[in-house]
């Protein structure tokens, strides 16, 4: 069996919320990603795991899909960013 931090809050947000109802398919972008990749390009330091991810948090808001909103749900969890509502 497979064990982890995120999978236990991605259970959590599930047993919650199992629709996950309320919870637009909108990742929060607190900026920390944005600084990192501009400073990365700034430096000439490939950075593609954190670029990655500021993609799909931009992606996210593009259309309504079951995978954002538990992604949305999680970063919630795992650091408090948010969650747009609609």
């Amino acid at each position: 069996m497979v064990r982890s931090w995120l999978l236990d809050l991605a259970a959590d947000a599930l047993k919650d919320n199992p629709s996950l109802e309320g919870i637009a398919p909108y990742v929060v972008d607190s900026g920390e990603g944005r600084w990192t990749v501009a400073e990365a390009i700034e430096l000439d330091v490939a950075a593609p795991v954190i670029t990655l991810s500021l993609l799909e948090r931009l992606r996210s808001r593009e259309k309504d899909s079951f995978a954002d909103k538990m992604l949305a749900a999680l970063r919630d969890r795992f650091g408090g960013h948010g969650v747009k509502h609609g």
